[in-house]
């Protein structure tokens, strides 16, 4: 306050006019010179924009998590079609199958084993391993409402054909 002080003393400024308070000036002031007045236009401009920008942003979170969850889904049929391989009967490939998915889905975060199923086909001798999973209970499909979502079944799936090329 003591610097403020000396400042309006050596530029001959008074106290309230640094400040910015000018009361006789804001009464004389005319219509046209409120149309002038920017001062509270990025208050303004930032009301218009943050919802949008935070739509966006709650957008980019939720996709993410879509992505993250799908990709898990197909690195775990992946995972069990590369397995299901080395079975010799179809049950065998089965178990297989079944037991890499049971394993792998431990390491992923956010998947439920409860919400994930395993199917199994052998058709001219190609094995698909489909893994679906329900991811209506999981935290990236909360904003279901507010944000646009996909499907919450994920389904993906891996083959493998057996011998030769």
């Amino acid at each position: 306050m003591m610097l403020l002080a000396v400042v309006c003393r050596r530029s001959r400024l008074s106290l309230a006019r640094l400040r910015g308070i000018d009361r006789a000036a804001d009464r004389n002031r005319s219509p046209r010179s409120f149309r002038r007045d920017r001062s509270g236009s990025t208050a303004i401009e930032f009301a218009v924009i943050s919802p949008v920008l935070i739509l966006m942003l709650l957008g980019i979170l939720v996709y993410g998590g879509y992505f993250m969850l799908s990709h898990s889904l197909q690195q775990m049929a992946n995972d069990a079609a590369r397995a299901s391989v080395a079975g010799l009967t179809d049950t065998e490939r089965s178990t297989l199958a079944q037991t890499a998915v049971s394993n792998d889905v431990q390491t992923y975060s956010y998947l439920k084993p409860q919400l994930l199923s395993v199917n199994y086909t052998d058709q001219n001798q190609v094995l698909t391993v489909t893994v679906i999973y329900n991811a209506s209970s999981s935290p990236f499909w909360a904003l279901n409402g507010l944000v646009p979502m996909p499907s919450s079944t994920l389904t993906r799936s891996a083959s493998v054909q057996i011998g030769g090329y």
